[in-house]
């Protein structure tokens, strides 16, 4: 039933799929389950097309296992070992949550510019279907020196955008009854993510717990009912373990009061409610109930202080680059409400900031280029610009009369002799030359053909002559072969070549000469081809030589 390559991980009994029992397999690069009796499976899913997993949940009466694949589809497993079928279904669940990371598909860049630039060019989508389709060249060769893919993608790597977070991710954890009066939290990678990014220190004790001391159900649930998560609690409890991070954010978020705005535009100040301005009110009577107005001051206070130190870690965490220390402090420096530029707000850059936020560029005059002026001694002459030098000699009345009578003695005295103006060979060739598809007459022949082929043999022969440019600049880059690379390379181009003249181009040569196409419409291809061909044995011999 498996290969012998096959590492089998885990193996799980009693399992049904589709009310047929039958054995469960997780294997090192796929899950599969085959009915009892038979030596074949009837389901098999490589991890990498598992989009997630699905857990029935606790109470119901089938303990079942759900596979949703990226198609959409889904498989699901009944575990029916009633000793043990929720142990044997989180045993399952726990391998496939550590093995579907390593095997989760990644959006490749390189392939989706190919297919930009595939769907952008149909000249170059035909090129690829008459070389790499009809397996002339490899799609590496055809993708090699291409539009520099292989930079753009580096780039892209190396200008990796982060996502941010949403202030609401734990306004969005909506917890679902499970009808036993409890909650049930479902957490996703991306939330997990979002946690650990906010509050390192959630993450630090992450770290320091599981899975040494807790599993990871147990410590998610420790934090749902800390008081960390619940901070409108009064009491804390002893055995708390996020006990410790309350106090470094108390601790941060101390040093961020103390640090201030330093943003001379920024005024926190003014938004404090007034509720009597100066000069116009009275002074009020302490009131009598000093302890629940203290109790009701110091639950808004905690709160708000809350809601402000959320905002605070979600701002310092889109501005954190990578992992940070762990110290709160360090890593609520730049999170004083003015982000990362808080530090440079200096009092010499406040005309600076103030230029910014009062004078617009699109406002401002364009900058003229700097000109140097001319100093013309002679302005005319710069105007009409150069006048060329005429000549002083003349011809005289005289000369034009003597030159009339000669013309006409010459005429008088003329004496015709046809029979010595061209020889019998110069005249037959010029005849020749203006006969319909002589040397003198290849405009009107080359227009005749051109009427003759059908605009159908035309778009063939222009995919001919891309395909066959294309080989051929791969072939020529190889030159001066100086390399055992381009050897390698350059052997196999000519073997292209060859490939490319038998699968394509002769056949095309037999599909015109069925048409009666006269005229040999292949023969510049040819010569393409052929001072290839002549280029690669001239180099072969010389290489034969030198290892003699």
């Amino acid at each position: 039933m498996t290969s012998l390559s096959e590492e089998v991980l885990l193996v799980v009994k009693k399992v049904r799929q589709r009310k047929q029992d039958g054995t469960l397999y997780l294997m090192a690069e796929r899950i599969a389950w085959g009915p009892e009796g038979k030596d074949r499976f009837t389901v098999s899913h490589m991890y990498a097309d598992i989009r997630c997993q699905k857990i029935s949940p606790d109470g119901k009466a089938k303990i079942q296992l759900q596979l949703v694949l990226h198609t959409g589809e889904s498989t699901t497993f009944h575990f029916a070992n009633d000793s043990c079928a929720l142990k044997d279904r989180d045993a399952a669940k726990e391998l496939l949550q550590q093995l579907l990371p390593k095997f989760k598909k990644k959006t490749n860049k390189e392939l989706e510019e190919k297919n930009r630039m595939l769907q952008e060019d149909p000249v170059l989508f035909q090129l690829y279907k008459d070389l790499v389709v009809s397996q002339v060249i490899s799609a590496e060769e055809f993708w090699a020196n291409r539009l520099g893919i292989n930079n753009t993608d580096h780039a892209l790597c190396n200008n990796k955008q982060e996502v941010g977070i949403s202030g609401a991710f734990l306004a969005d954890i909506r917890p679902q009854t499970d009808g036993c009066n409890g909650l049930r939290y479902n957490l996703t990678a991306d939330i997990i993510e979002s946690i650990f990014r906010t509050y390192p220190a959630v993450k630090q004790k992450y770290s320091e717990n599981v899975p040494h001391n807790l599993t990871e159900k147990e410590f998610w649930t420790r934090f749902f009912q800390s008081h960390y998560f619940h901070r409108d609690r009064i009491n804390t409890g002893t055995q708390d373990i996020f006990s410790e991070c309350a106090k470094q954010d108390e601790k941060g978020l101390k040093s961020m009061v103390v640090q201030g705005v330093k943003n001379p535009l920024v005024d926190l100040l003014s938004l404090e409610d007034k509720t009597l301005d100066e000069g116009y009110g009275i002074c009020t009577t302490p009131s009598t109930s000093n302890s629940n107005k203290t109790v009701k001051e110091s639950s808004n206070s905690a709160i708000i202080k809350r809601f402000n130190h959320h905002s605070a870690m979600v701002l310092a965490a889109g501005s954190r680059k990578g992992d940070t220390p762990n110290d709160q402090a360090s890593e609520t420096s730049s999170t004083d409400g003015n982000s990362r530029d808080s530090d440079f707000f200096q009092p010499p850059v406040k005309k600076v900031k103030l230029q910014e936020a009062t004078e617009f560029e699109d406002l401002q005059k364009e900058p003229r280029p700097k000109t140097v002026a001319l100093n013309l001694k002679k302005s005319d002459r710069y105007a009409h610009g150069p006048v060329p030098l005429q000549s002083q000699q003349y011809t005289t009345s005289q000369d034009i009369i003597n030159s009339v009578s000669y013309i006409r003695h010459e005429m008088v005295n003329y004496v015709p002799n046809l029979t010595q103006v061209l020889s019998s060979t110069t005249a037959t060739s010029a005849i020749a030359a203006l006969s319909p598809g002589g040397v003198l007459m290849q405009s009107g022949a080359q227009q005749a053909i051109h009427q003759m082929v059908p605009s159908e043999v035309q778009g063939e022969l222009k995919h001919l002559y891309a395909a066959a440019g294309e080989l051929l600049r791969h072939f020529w880059s190889c030159f001066p072969v100086n390399t055992p690379f381009l050897e390698e390379k350059v052997i196999k181009m000519k073997s292209n070549l060859e490939r490319f003249q038998m699968t394509k181009l002769r056949p095309f040569q037999e599909k015109i000469q069925r048409q009666y196409l006269s005229k040999n419409l292949t023969g510049h291809l040819e010569e393409m081809l052929q001072a290839a061909f002549n280029k690669f044995h001239a180099w072969q011999t010389r290489r034969m030589m030198r290892k003699t």
